[in-house]
């Protein structure tokens, strides 16, 4: 079993320090052992590309923070945030490990709707961790409307897909949707953690905020108002499940270029 657990909440926009010191404060809502703790995509500011005032190097306030959070709880912390690495900008998901091993994934797919590919560099390459006998792949809000970047494959294999997002109420149906057809198209368990609240350009989110399994069944959903949840997931199950249904030996094979 795998116990995960989301925070879905309102952000201060551009405000680093208090949405630190908020999440901190949520985290100790959870109140009982967890294995990963999922934050929202740029959970220190919102969806905002003042990335040359606010991005980080590596290894510095964001960092430290989440490090901090995962030796305290013993749990995994993963979250993106503004990171800035030889000139460049990077959305940057970082995995942070009680022990300080840390992985880190950059968003594939820039939001050019908002001008996100103006401001960051894009990712060139997936990430799967391996955690607690678990296979995770944790993307970036945009990436789950491309089921390419996603595949299960021999090469890109996991248990768990994780999307952190700040993604606009006014496409908060695509949202629900996508994430059960990630589930359902993978048959893997597919956890989606959306923000609430409006952001510093007007945009509201609902949240929405989904745990589903292996058969595209939600195992939670929350919209509106924010909140702390906390689900086990079922490995066995899910390996049950695929060694019935085995669809991935009849799967297309692609490259990416």
């Amino acid at each position: 079993m795998l116990t995960v657990s989301l925070l879905q909440t309102d952000l201060h926009w551009e405000q680093p320090a208090a949405n630190l010191a908020m999440l901190e404060e949520q985290i100790w809502q959870i109140g009982q052992p967890t294995d990963v703790i999922l934050l929202p995509e740029m959970f220190t500011t919102g969806f905002s590309m003042n990335a040359p005032a606010l991005a980080e190097p590596m290894n510095l306030h964001t960092f430290k923070w989440l490090k901090q959070q995962a030796q305290q709880t013993g749990a995994a912390v993963a979250g993106s945030y503004m990171v800035q690495v030889n000139g460049q900008y990077f959305n940057r998901l970082v995995w942070m490990q009680p022990d300080g091993q840390y992985f880190h994934y950059d968003k594939r797919h820039l939001f050019r709707l908002a001008g996100e590919h103006q401001t960051y560099t894009a990712g060139q390459a997936p990430l799967v961790v391996q955690w607690r006998g678990w296979r995770i792949c944790p993307l970036i809000c945009y990436d789950l409307r491309f089921p390419v970047w996603s595949r299960r494959t021999a090469a890109l294999d996991y248990d768990l897909l994780v999307y952190l997002a700040n993604w606009p109420q006014p496409r908060v149906h695509a949202w629900s949707v996508l994430l059960r057809a990630r589930a359902v198209e993978n048959q893997a368990y597919c956890v989606g953690v959306n923000r609430t609240g409006t952001d510093g350009t007007g945009k509201a989110y609902t949240g929405d905020s989904a745990i589903i399994d292996f058969k595209g069944e939600a195992l939670w959903h929350q919209a509106g108002s924010p909140t702390v949840a906390t689900r086990s997931l079922d490995l066995e199950a899910l390996r049950e499940f695929r060694r019935q249904f085995p669809f991935e030996q009849d799967a297309d094979s692609f490259t990416l270029h």
